[in-house]
């Protein structure tokens, strides 16, 4: 395949954050009133910015989302992932070898706030490898699952988004890739990548490292 750039998420695709941020959720959301497992709470949340769930959370609390709660939240979401967050199995490896073969043309779009992304891609030795390069949902007029945030990465390397791949693992993420034109891969590392696929996903990959040998071409 062509390509001339690789556009990463960030939240399950590079960095192992997602059962942190939601068990982190899931408990001040049930202080709120809104009690369920933090499972229940990835299947609802994962992929999306809190605050675009607000009228969802507003109604099964009975409370208004405060920009004060709000403030707690990141706090002491970020206070976690400070003190567990971990790289996926094989990123580091991954993304030295993509961006050596794209020739730094690659970027990380995430639908999560812009210090919370480079937190974490700081924390796992991953930040080296996207410095400028870093595009957060919360500074589009749109977040996933709007292509708006893939769009900004594609313009900045001035790169066309349909000669890029998007690495994504949530079904919001897939949709926001696909709306953006590009062509997209689902990160499955476990299961079997149906739900991805079914949102627009054109191939699987079920571990990091298959990413090179699958480019077979960099323009």
């Amino acid at each position: 395949m062509v390509v001339d750039a690789v556009l990463f998420d960030c939240d399950g695709v590079l960095v192992d954050s997602e059962r942190i941020t939601h068990e982190v959720l899931r408990d001040m959301l049930a202080q709120l009133g809104w009690d369920m497992s933090v499972q229940a709470c990835m299947d609802v949340f994962m992929g999306k910015a809190v605050m675009d769930e607000r009228a969802q959370i507003e109604a099964r609390t009975g409370q208004a989302l405060t920009p004060q709660w709000m403030a707690a939240f990141r706090q002491q979401r970020n206070a976690a992932l400070m003190a567990g967050v971990q790289a996926i199995p094989h990123a580091l490896e991954a993304v030295q070898q993509v961006h050596a073969a794209c020739a730094g043309r690659i970027a990380c779009a995430s639908g999560a706030d812009l210090g919370k992304v480079l937190m974490q891609l700081e924390k796992t030795g991953l930040l080296p490898y996207f410095e400028g390069r870093v595009f957060s949902g919360h500074d589009t007029p749109r977040s996933k699952p709007f292509p708006d945030v893939y769009l900004a990465a594609a313009a900045a390397l001035e790169v066309d988004p349909r000669r890029c791949i998007v690495v994504e693992d949530t079904r919001t993420g897939v949709a926001a890739g696909v709306a953006a034109g590009a062509s997209v891969w689902g990160y499955a590392p476990h299961g079997d990548g149906a739900d991805l696929l079914a949102a627009g996903a054109t191939a699987l990959v079920h571990d990091l490292r298959e990413l090179c040998g699958r480019i077979t071409h960099i323009a």
